[in-house]
């Protein structure tokens, strides 16, 4: 990968898993992808329990913030190689664009019953992490 890639994830809220997997690929992908998330809908703020499960992993997104596609840059968005759109249950955002699109449909963890947020959270980054590795070696072919 000689340019940087350009990857934004995608769901409704932009609380939860595009948070996990913006947080994750930024990890994984360092400097060979510039990464952004948003939502068709951002709900205003980043699910406490998505900051806490990826600390574990000495990740930080506690200054993330919940956006929508309009918040993005023009010059991120022109340089679009891939949108991956994350929902399950719910219908996904579509952007116009000539990027590669991606599906992957994870459960959406902040809709599980309290008592078992923190273990959904840790299901749905353990199942993004998975996916970006996937996908970094396809990209590396």
């Amino acid at each position: 990968m000689s340019k940087s890639t350009h990857i934004l994830f995608l769901c409704v809220a932009n609380s939860a898993r595009s948070q996990l997997a913006e947080g994750l690929a930024k990890a994984i992908f360092g400097r060979s992808a510039v990464v952004e998330s948003a939502g068709s809908e951002p709900s205003g703020k980043v699910q406490p329990w998505a900051i806490e499960i990826l600390k574990e992993d000495g990740i930080d997104i506690a200054k993330n913030q919940s956006k929508s596609i309009d918040q993005l840059s023009s010059a991120f968005l022109a340089n679009l190689d891939y949108v991956i759109t994350l929902c399950a249950e719910e219908v996904c955002p579509m952007l116009p664009s000539r990027a590669k699109r991606l599906h992957w449909p994870i459960q959406d963890p902040a809709s599980a019953p309290d008592s078992e947020k923190k273990s959904a959270f840790r299901c749905a980054k353990n199942e993004i992490r998975e996916r970006l590795i996937s996908f970094r070696s396809e990209l590396a072919k």
